[in-house]
Formats: C-alpha cells, structure tokens, sequence
C-alpha cells in the first residue's frame, strides 16, 4: 500500500525546516513529512561551502519568527546560520521526520480523491507517495550547478577555475593570484575572505554594484537582549531592523538621486584618497532596482584599502593559459579564477505538476499571493523577499498555510483551488533586474497586476495580508469530495466569500 501524510514539504533547508515547525505547532496530530534531495539539512547554507560565506540580510529578520537569534552578532556566518537551522530542526524533533536523498520529480493530483500522488526518486529507484496538501520549500535556484557564461579561450588556462557553488575542499589559494568574476553579493563576500591568505585578489566586474557597509554586531539588539530578554528584545529588534530595510527601499525607490548620493558618499569615506570611485563603484542602474550588496564593518573597503584587493571594470575578451585578457587590452595573471557570475533558477524544485491528468505549464499559471499556483488545488510555495530577509515571507506564507488548513478542516472542505480572474492583467512574478532573475523569468509563473495575485515585496503590509487577513476573499474555490456513487465522481463546491 502506497504511503500517505496528511502534509508533504520538499526541502529541509530554512523554508522547511520552519514550515515543519509551524505545521507541528498548529497541528500536532496532523502527520507529515520532509523530502529533501540532498544528504543533510541546510540547503543552501549547506551547499555553499566557499570561503567567508555569510548572511547578506541581519540575523534578526533572516532568524526565524518563534526562535530568537542571541548570538552577539547580527551578520553571521554561513556554519553558524547552518547551525541554528540544524538546532531549530532538531529541538522540535524535525529531523526525525526528514528523508535524505528522496528527490521529488513529480506530482500528480487527482480531484476524485482530493490528494497527490508524489513520484520520487531514491537510490536509483522510483517510489510513489500520496499526501493531501504539497508543500514546496526548494527554493527558486538549482543546487547542482550555477551559471557561468560561455568564455573564449577557457580551455587554454593553466590555472583552476572554480564556481563558488561547488568550492573544491582541496583548493589552495594560499599566495596566489585570484581573479574573482563577479560583483554581486558573493563577489563581495568572496574578495576579502581571499585576500587574507592570496598574493593578490582581483575583482573583475563588468559594471559596478551599490555597495553598503554595515557593522556586524547590532549594538542596539545586544543590550535589548540585557535588559528585556531574548525573546522581547528580538521582536523589537526584527521591526526595528524590517523598518530600517523598508525605509532605504522607499527611499531608494522614491528619491534615488538621494540615496544614490548617500552611498556614494559612505563609500568615498571608506576608500583611499583619490580611488576611482565612480569607475568602479557608480552603477547604471537606481539603488534597488538589483539586489543591494552589505558588507559587515566594511570588510571589503578595508581589503582595498591594505591592498590586498583591487577592482577592476572591464570586460573579458578571452581566458588566455595565465590569466584573461581584456576588451581594453589588459591582462590579469591569475593561478585561480572564481566565477561568481550567479544562480540558475529553478522554479518549485524543478518538480512536474499535472492536475486530473493535465500538465501545469508553469508560465501559463499566475501566482496567488505569491504562494500558490491558479488552478492547482492543494499546493504552496515558497519565495522569499527580494528586498528583505529570505525568512521574513517564509514565515508568513507557512503561517497562512496553517490558517487555511484549520479554515478547510473547520468547515469540512477536502481542497483548495485559487482561481484566477481572466480580467487581471499579468506581470512579472519577480520584478527585479537582477542577471539571474531576466535570465529565468520565462519558467516562472507569472503575477498580476492587483490582489491577491500580485507579489508583495512589503512585510508589514504581507503581514496583515497573510496572518491577518480573510482566507475565503473571493479567489479561493473550496471543495468537499463527496462520497463516491458507483459509476461517476461528485464533488461539492463553492467559492467562499465569507
């Protein structure tokens, strides 16, 4: 007999590992289970391994809802975020429920039974299990490769080139000469992690990125946690630190020139006399129209500033056997080059969906709330902020996940169904300028143009939508499976408006 859980959640990374904790506290009875691909809990802080690898977001909104982060620093490092995702897991008895090495390929949802049929992949074998409501927290990106550009020339380099998803344990990068290709936010990472030990890193960046320090101990949080306690001090500490956030976002959005302005001025401040700041750290691009890079106590500043690092803005014409060569002619000598030249995306883990027997084409489908698909029953996802920590809308969207099972269990329905309005326009689900995301926009759902199928990229306002706001609003169709007459299928339906 197949296998069946009430609720099934794919990936045990920080998406899941919170989703399971929230689901086990609302319900305790209700039995589910973790998938996870890969062999340890973690997913990304797990997976990357190179050199420096940290938080690009505080602690204390990146830190889970219902367990404060205490350790004195607010920008951590990526083994100590592994160790509090791990800890969560296994003082909530998580980690008993998850199965390592169990990739989901597919699922299959039939609306006479009101389940999933889950087909995985395990050792080799394939194995089916049934579950009544999918919960997806893979992430947006694929963990077995990254991307790296088609480069002339690549074969004819002497030296190491490495992707930072797949950082060899062995590579000794001890005085030598590295080129990092890259300026997003592990490029900054990477350059001084590198330059403590190398001869000389280069970050080679084909156009600049906003760049903002930040210390890395929030002194505020500290002595909030000395007088209130830890669990007190932390909320004030998270709204404090969404409040900040959304305010450079605003600003940012609303008075670019302003903020433009701001940046650069703290960035002058912490390069040498006379740098070349508007060659190598003036963007084309508004503040926040990509990803803002935060760099704790202004690591890279100071790497640059000891000479221990250097940036430079040019092209590549071609990797030639020591180093690459450039489209102003230049060369760079290198023993290792690094590209962190970003993330292939993968849209809900990469699993295949079909619905009575219909393939979901994923771009054809619009995104409820930026968490569940139209037109598929039973079925959430989770995608972070890209204004804010990843964990800030993890939390919601497991918290309204839990608010619409008890709403299904209260009134005795067996599925949930959003059903899309023909009249909402569409739009990108993630608007955003990033590489990475125009690169992959074409696999993704798409969003529309109002509620509730527009993404929100407003904690505060998600969190009167998602922890507060009416489950039956209309766009959800709810369903009891009613029992079956031999010779022919019936459901009772209805679209809930109360």
């Amino acid at each position: 007999m197949t296998e069946h859980v009430d609720v099934l959640i794919v990936g045990a990374g920080l998406s899941g590992i919170g989703a399971a904790r929230h689901l086990q506290d609302a319900f305790p009875q209700r039995t589910y289970a973790i998938l996870e691909a890969r062999n340890a809990i973690g997913g990304t802080w797990d997976l990357f391994r190179y050199p420096g690898v940290r938080s690009d977001s505080d602690m204390h909104t990146l830190g889970y809802r219902f367990r404060p982060w205490t350790d004195a620093k607010a920008i951590a490092d990526g083994p100590s975020i592994l160790q509090y995702v791990r800890d969560t897991a296994t003082e909530a008895g998580i980690d008993k429920r998850i199965r390592f090495g169990h990739r989901v390929i597919g699922a299959d949802w039939s609306s006479s039974q009101a389940r999933w049929t889950v087909r995985i992949e395990h050792d080799g074998e394939t194995s089916e299990l049934t579950c009544d409501f999918l919960y997806v927290c893979g992430g947006y990106y694929r963990y077995d490769r990254g991307f790296t550009p088609e480069f002339a020339g690549i074969g004819e380099f002497r030296g190491r080139v490495v992707h930072p998803q797949q950082w060899p344990e062995d590579l000794d990068y001890a005085g030598k000469r590295v080129v990092v290709i890259g300026s997003g936010a592990t490029a900054v990472t990477l350059v001084p992690a590198l330059a403590e030990s190398a001869a000389k890193v280069t970050m080679l960046q084909r156009s600049p990125t906003y760049i903002l320090s930040l210390p890395s101990v929030d002194a505020v949080a500290n002595r909030l946690r000395e007088l209130l306690g830890p669990r007190r001090a932390y909320t004030i500490t998270r709204w404090k630190n969404v409040a900040v956030a959304t305010l450079i976002y605003q600003l940012s959005q609303r008075r670019p020139a302003m903020m433009r302005g701001f940046i650069r001025s703290q960035t002058v401040k912490q390069l040498p006399a006379g740098y070349d700041v508007d060659t190598h750290f003036k963007p084309t691009y508004g503040p926040w129209d990509q990803r803002l890079c935060l760099v704790p106590d202004g690591d890279l500043f100071r790497a640059i500033r000891h000479g221990n690092a250097e940036v430079v803005t040019d092209r590549i014409e071609r990797f030639t056997p020591d180093g690459l060569r450039l489209e102003s002619g230049a060369e760079l000598e290198a023993d290792i080059v690094v590209t962190a030249t970003g993330l292939d995306l993968l849209p809900i883990a990469g699993i295949e969906l079909r619905v009575d027997g219909r393939t979901v084409e994923l771009p054809k489908t619009m995104a409820y709330k930026g968490m569940m698909l139209g037109d598929v029953p039973n079925f959430a996802f989770t995608i972070g902020y890209t204004n804010a920590s990843w964990t800030l809308k993890a939390d919601l969207v497991a918290e309204f996940v839990c608010r619409l099972l008890r709403y299904m269990d209260a009134r005795g329905y067996d599925s949930c169904t959003p059903t899309p309005d023909p009249a909402v326009d569409r739009r990108p689900l993630m608007d955003f300028q990033a590489g990475y995301v125009l690169r992959a926009l074409d696999r993704f759902p798409s969003a529309g143009t109002r509620q509730p199928w527009r993404l929100g990229m407003n904690y505060a306002q998600d969190v009167y939508t998602l922890r507060h706001g009416r489950i039956a609003d209309g766009a959800m169709r709810f369903e009891r499976r009613e029992p079956q007459v031999v010779g022919e299928h019936e459901h009772g339906s209805e679209h809930a408006t109360a």
